[in-house]
């Protein structure tokens, strides 16, 4: 039986104990911690977990651990996967694995001097849409992919709480969202490396406090608010395949209606990833829009289960691990150009 552990005790978090609750034959949590102690105890209660603390360096020392979620605010994120990789334990680390590049290679590199697993919470990559893109791509359906758009655009949908908080969170909605989309396009294209980026950032609305939003909002409570982050991000991002990806991303945009999804275009058919799952392309002369009509979806619950179970798997080597920390790596380069771009005005180039 695997003892698990989980560091943070806000929303996210409570996806990743369903998932280790859907194992409870093979994993056990055993011991759970916040800054703040009276969410930790009630969260402890809750699930019925022994040992609650109010730092992390307190419960690695007492506990033996095979696993950690670390889902803390994104400024924790380092600081808690290293310090878990250093006492041995697996980590799952959520999105994004870090505020910027240097503190994501510290991390892998934690994770390689000790041995351990070090896995990001890319849970898009887990989704029926996700698997059936990938066999499409690998079986050559959509030819050399050159070109991809990506979305996740809200027209007011600022979660509040340490989200605004450029200390906690890192950015706004390029960290917070984007980081899903790039990923998921980046993925799908076969993990290519990114060499360059240019892109624009904007506070135009700010978080819009007087508009009463559907979209989920932070479980954190802050006495003075804080908004010191984008509402907007665009950027163009350039792989070293030569295919390019159009990124937008928003909090807050004046807009019809949130938008997401993610198109692929290749020399043979382009792809809608994002319902309805499409194919465009060409038949008997004739332009042809195929709508594939398995299960290309993805479910938030359900897909979080699934990456929760290959973590468990990976770590008893049997799966390969879908996030590897390579991959957070590259991602924090591209999110690091993106906001460097949008300061100089200028392109930035990539220079591992």
């Amino acid at each position: 039986m695997l003892k698990a552990a989980i560091i943070g005790c806000g929303g996210i978090s409570n996806c990743h104990m369903h998932g280790y609750l859907e194992m409870k034959d093979r994993v056990e949590v055993v011991a759970c911690c916040d800054i703040d102690e009276p969410k930790a105890k009630e969260y402890a209660e809750r699930y019925g977990i022994r040992n609650y603390y109010n730092n992390c360096y307190d419960m690695l020392k007492a506990e033996k651990l095979d696993l950690v979620s670390v889902t803390t605010w994104n400024s924790a994120h380092a600081e808690c996967s290293i310090a878990a990789l250093n006492a041995g334990c697996n980590v799952i680390c959520e999105k994004p694995m870090a505020m910027n590049a240097r503190e994501a290679e510290a991390m892998k590199a934690a994770a390689e001097k000790n041995g351990k697993l070090l896995m990001i919470g890319f849970v898009r990559r887990h989704g029926n849409d996700a698997y059936s893109a990938r066999r499409l791509v690998d079986k050559g359906e959509l030819g050399e992919i050159y070109y991809a758009q990506a979305k996740y655009l809200r027209r007011c949908g600022f979660p509040g709480g340490w989200f605004g908080d450029k200390s906690r969170s890192g950015g706004g909605p390029l960290i917070d969202l984007g980081v899903h989309v790039i990923d998921l396009v980046r993925y799908i294209m076969g993990c290519p490396k990114p060499v360059s980026v240019y892109g624009a950032t904007f506070d135009k609305l700010g978080p819009r406090p007087g508009i009463k939003s559907t979209i989920w909002v932070s479980e954190t409570k802050v006495e003075k608010p804080i908004f010191n982050v984008e509402d907007l991000a665009v950027a163009m991002i350039r792989f070293d395949n030569g295919a390019v990806l159009n990124l937008e991303a928003s909090f807050n945009l004046n807009l019809p209606d949130n938008e997401d999804g993610i198109r692929v275009y290749g020399s043979k058919a382009g792809l809608s990833v994002s319902a309805p799952f499409t194919l465009y392309t060409e038949y008997d002369g004739q332009l042809a829009d195929i709508a594939l009509k398995g299960e290309n979806d993805f479910n938030f619950h359900r897909d979080f289960d699934r990456e929760m179970l290959n973590f468990v798997d990976a770590v008893e080597s049997k799966a390969k691990c879908i996030a590897p920390a390579e991959d957070g790596v590259e991602l924090m380069r591209i999110l690091d150009a993106v906001y460097e771009s949008a300061r100089t005005g200028r392109s930035v180039d990539i220079v591992r």
